[in-house]
């Protein structure tokens, strides 16, 4: 039996009742003390998991200013917070057993754009790719680049004084910031520039706040001071990151003072950052791309210190093991025509050079390099293979794309071990990189691990991820011996263990690398900014009198928690532990199809990372209490009145497994997660799990045995379709719907049916023995159409249209017997149903499958539905059936058929989430398909439209599925004409009829009306 669960996680008495005083004070923003919200962000992109008290979500910097000052009070001085923005750190760098500041929910405000001097100013939870968006109208970009731009914010830009690629011609985060606005430990708020050095003899003239005044003067003093030091000490690196900035406070003649060059990098540790003026870089007039390939991964870096000497504006490699995963995944087909295998060559390295710029001097260097590519290919030197360019801005992102998501595709990686980030962006001078690189190596081939690499070679700066099963104890301890040896390899050649994405818990390796005196300055600079160590204690240096650092390279590990789930458990839920907090679910952008409850809540719970994480606390909790989750899998539910009783307890005695539901119900079912996510974890699939088990404790509601009957019951009420209209769909029956069962809008059955429209029709009448009786030959001029229970019943008149498009194209449609498909059961976890379903259309389908025809279906969700759910749930027992979509078997019926001669013709074709994930050559194939009809099809790339199956008819999820309609759906609509506007999915057809008041064709209708022509 499911038993109630209590994770004794409960906040600390002085956070509870300091969090108490906050909410009785003019504090604005949200407060969130749930068990689930404190897990969400306890992880980040890193190996790490600190559970903070609880998470604060300011709507602006008063409130940060309410907090802090709250906290300064004697009663709380002992509360500790952490900064947070897009939580992408790789080093557990804003993690804390304090509280969170998240700012990203609402402080995300580009506050004022100035095109004329180049500057913008903007709150620190913006994410950097929404500022560009906002910045290109205006001709600008924010130029430092990271992997995580569609989830990382300036705030955290910032904190970690961030770069990618391109930092050696556009610097680092640093080099942007023209001035700060931060709140200190008290709660004041300090304004920080550039300031010229006669400023500073009188602290009035530097700022209006006495606690700024006295760092700003005890700062530039001391880096004046010890400036001699200081220059001898830093390593010379363009992507030296000390934390606190000592050496660039000042500026080389001594002339100007500024003090936000102390706070870029100081990983939260001195004050809470809420706006940032940044300097802004032209968008380059003209862009080139050259992608060349190399018979080893030393090869690539060895050819890359001339690439640079090239004046390339970017040089990033990735080697053979990241192609090889990108290979695998939905990014392939976007890139694979730009990066083409060489005939008779094995591809091990890839370097990717872009120049930017002004048109003559890109095409000047291009040629050049070009010249020289040609004659090392023709001579065989240096490794070179071959190499192609792009100048098309469009495919250099898509390049681009691949590369950023490289860090996600290791831990796609099979097998326990996965590669990991803690020794990952080390830097060292780049004309010893290759030497570092081989050094490194030998190292983690001394202890038999595999690995992968990519990075920005022009700065010295190469990513490498071990693969360690962090479930595995002794793996955990080579971490630590694994980073010692790194960081003692990175000083070797003069570099730095921390190039790019801050210390994190390795604040511990900085005495070696700063040395006693400056390594005292930093602590000094500590105690004045947060004498009591409350800003991110832990991270980078404490005040001298507060004793170490309490966080290290061997602090509380995600691992410590997995491996207390049995491994045969973790077997059976492969997506909850395989989620390795990259974070690419929090893509910022409406127009992604990725997690659209979180897009619509911007609650991290609710979102495939979140719920991954609730998932494993819940096995692990679980485990705890001696429950075998697999057995509790296959066990009956509880009696009818034991269940009733658990239910109306509910709201008196607290279940974790209550904070799991309600995470998992917000999600829609999309599946663009399983696609989407570089290590394919897939929600609805553990969801439909957790829903099996939840209820056998708890009663489920009405709706869903609604939707789980509505494949079986839709015949019956086909037989009657009018009288079923009428009895569903007037206004009465409408409202006792709505409040009785909690459904909304649904859609009336079609009128004619299926059935009577294809009376007397040839594909009516499916018989077996007679198609078994064409010969052979003649099979191939049979199309058999599946059936699926939402267009036969409620849109059959597009099923009369695609059989008259099979027989407008020359070839004889038989109509197949409907067979319920069971994708409503799984989405809402009657498995058992579910399984039982599977395996009787799948025998069905696989007796059909012999006939060697062609098996079609119209609806994408239902089709993709036979590829996965049935393979996952039926393993071997599925068989070998298999459906097309109408796109694939289009794609090859074309092949024999004579093109159309072009007309005055134009469609845009909006894509089905699930279909544009699980299949992202969708979009390409249409545009074939009509091209071949004479017609020109346009795809938009948009966001979910809400409707996700029966989702968007929830009553719970109405405004919901409204909201994600209205983001980027409607204004798209709004811009085409109606008869243009193509539409696959059903359920987003049905979702434009609702909300903009028309039913858009499908594909196939348009191309009925093109061969009609």
């Amino acid at each position: 039996m499911l038993p109630l669960l209590s994770h004794q996680q409960t906040l600390e008495p002085v956070y509870l009742a300091y969090l108490d005083a906050l909410e009785q004070s003019e504090y604005s923003g949200d407060i969130d003390k749930r068990y689930s919200a404190r897990l969400v962000q306890a992880t980040d992109n890193s190996v790490y998991q600190f559970l903070p008290q609880a998470v604060l979500y300011p709507k602006n910097q008063q409130d940060i200013q309410i907090a802090l000052t709250l906290a300064a009070t004697d009663a709380f001085c002992s509360v500790t917070f952490s900064a947070r923005g897009g939580g992408t750190g790789t080093n557990g760098q804003s993690l804390t057993h304090g509280l969170i500041l998240d700012v990203s929910r609402y402080m995300n405000r580009v506050l004022e754009v100035n095109a004329e001097q180049g500057w913008v100013r903007v709150e620190a939870g913006v994410v950097k790719d929404a500022l560009n968006d906002a910045l290109r109208p205006h001709g600008f970009f924010f130029s430092p680049d990271l992997s995580t731009s569609n989830r990382a914010t300036i705030g955290g830009m910032i904190n970690t004084d961030a770069s990618g690629a391109g930092s050696l011609v556009y610097g680092k985060t640093s080099d942007h910031v023209l001035a700060l606005r931060s709140v200190l430990i008290d709660g004041s708020v300090l304004d920080t520039q550039p300031l010229d050095a006669g400023l500073l003899c009188n602290p009035d003239n530097v700022s209006d706040n006495p606690l700024g005044q006295k760092l700003i003067s005890a700062v530039a003093a001391v880096c004046r001071e010890k400036r001699t030091q200081i220059e001898n000490q830093f390593p010379k690196l363009n992507r030296f990151l000390t934390g606190y900035d000592l050496k660039h406070v000042w500026n080389d003649n001594l002339t100007q003072f500024d003090l936000s060059r102390i706070l870029t990098g100081s990983e939260g540790t001195l004050a809470v950052i809420t706006e940032a003026k940044l300097n802004l870089t032209p968008l380059p007039t003209e862009r080139a791309m050259v992608n060349i390939k190399y018979d080893s991964f030393q090869s690539a870096l060895r050819h890359a210190p001339s690439l640079v000497a090239a004046r390339a504006t970017v040089v990033e490699t990735v080697d053979s093991k990241v192609l090889n995963l990108a290979r695998e995944d939905i990014v392939w087909h976007s890139v694979s025509d730009l990066i083409q295998e060489v005939p008779g060559k094995v591809i091990d390295g890839l370097n990717m050079v872009e120049f930017a710029g002004d048109t003559v001097e890109v095409e000047q260097k291009l040629a050049s390099l070009e010249a020289v590519l040609t004659e090392q290919i023709s001579k065989g030197e240096c490794g070179v293979l071959g190499y192609q360019v792009t100048q098309d801005k469009p495919s250099i992102e898509k390049i681009y794309g691949m590369r950023k998501k490289a860090v996600g595709l290791l831990g796609a990686t099979k097998g326990r071990r996965k590669p990991i980030a803690f020794a990952e962006d080390t830097a060292v001078p780049p004309e010893k990189l290759a030497d570092y690189i081989m050094e490194f190596r030998a190292v983690l081939d001394g202890h038999n691990l595999q690995y992968g690499m990519f990075g920005h070679v022009d700065a010295g700066v190469l990513h490498v991820r071990p693969a360690l099963d962090m479930c595995d104890v002794e793996d955990e301890k080579l971490l630590r011996v694994i980073s010692d040896q790194v960081a003692a390899l990175t000083l070797k050649y003069g570099g730095l263990m921390w190039g790019e994405h801050g210390k994190g818990v390795r604040g511990e390796y900085g005495p070696s690398v700063f040395g006693d005196e400056l390594y005292g300055v930093l602590q000094d600079i500590k105690g004045l900014f947060d004498p009591d160590n409350r800003l991110n204690p832990g991270k980078l240096v404490a005040p001298k009198h507060t004793g170490a650092l309490y966080y290290d390279i061997d602090s509380a590990k995600r691992g410590k928690f997995d491996r207390q789930i049995p491994i045969e458990v973790r077997d059976a839920f492969p997506d909850v532990m395989n989620c390795n907090g990259n974070g690419l679910c929090f893509n910022y952008s409406s127009y992604s199809p990725m997690c659209p409850s979180f897009k619509v809540t911007g609650d991290r719970v609710q979102s495939p990372k979140g719920r991954a994480g609730l998932m494993r606390e819940w096995l692990r909790l679980l485990e705890a209490e001696g429950v075998d989750v697999n057995a509790l899998a296959k066990a009956k539910p509880l009696g009818l009145l034991q269940r009733v009783q658990n239910t109306l307890n509910a709201q008196r005695d607290y279940d974790y497994s209550h904070e799991v539901m309600e995470s998992l119900k917000g999600c829609l079912a999309c599946k663009a997660c399983s696609g989407q996510c570089p290590v394919k974890v897939d929600v609805p699939k553990f969801r439909a799990q957790f829903f099996n088990i939840y209820y056998q404790r708890y009663l489920r509601p009405a709706k869903d045995y609604l939707v789980a009957g509505i494949e079986d019951s839709l015949p019956l009420m086909a037989a009657a379709p009018r009288l079923t209209n009428f009895a569903a769909q007037n206004p009465l029956s409408q409202w006792v719907i709505k409040k009785a069962i909690g459904y909304v809008d649904a859609p009336a059955l079609s009128v004619p049916t299926l059935k009577q429209r294809l009376d007397g029709h040839a594909s009516r009448g499916y018989d077996l023995a007679a198609l078994q009786a064409i010969p052979e030959e003649a099979r191939s001029q049979f199309v058999l159409v599946v059936q699926d229970p939402f267009n036969s019943f409620y849109d059959s008149g597009l099923v009369l249209r695609f059989i008259q498009l099979i027989e407008k194209l020359g070839l004889k449609p038989v109509l197949l017997p409907y067979k319920p498909n069971g994708k409503p059961t799984h989405i809402k976890g009657f498995l058992d149903k579910f399984a039982k379903t599977a395996q009787s259309s799948a025998d069905f389908l696989n007796q059909v499958h012999k006939l060697g025809m062609p098996m079609v279906g119209i609806d994408p969700a239902l089709v993709l539905c036979y590829r996965d759910e049935y393979r996952e749930v039926l393993g071997a027992n599925r068989g070998h059936f298999e459906v097309k979509l109408a796109n694939e078997w289009l794609l090859n019926v074309i092949k024999d058929l004579p093109a159309k001669a072009p007309q005055d013709k134009q469609y845009t074709w909006f894509s089905h989430c699930t279909e544009s994930t699980a299949k992202p050559n969708t979009a390409n194939e249409w545009t074939k398909i009509f091209a071949h009809f004479g017609a020109k099809l346009t795809a938009v790339n948009l966001g979910c439209c809400g409707m996700a199956g029966t989702y968007g008819h929830e009553a719970e999820n109405l405004e919901r599925s409204k909201a994600l309609f209205e983001m980027s759906w409607q204004q798209t609509l709004a811009k085409i004409e109606q008869p243009q506007v193509l539409v696959s999915g059903y359920s987003c057809r049905t979702q434009v009829k609702r909300f903009a008041g028309y039913k858009p064709k499908h594909p196939l209708e348009a191309l009925l009306e093109l061969a009609s022509i």
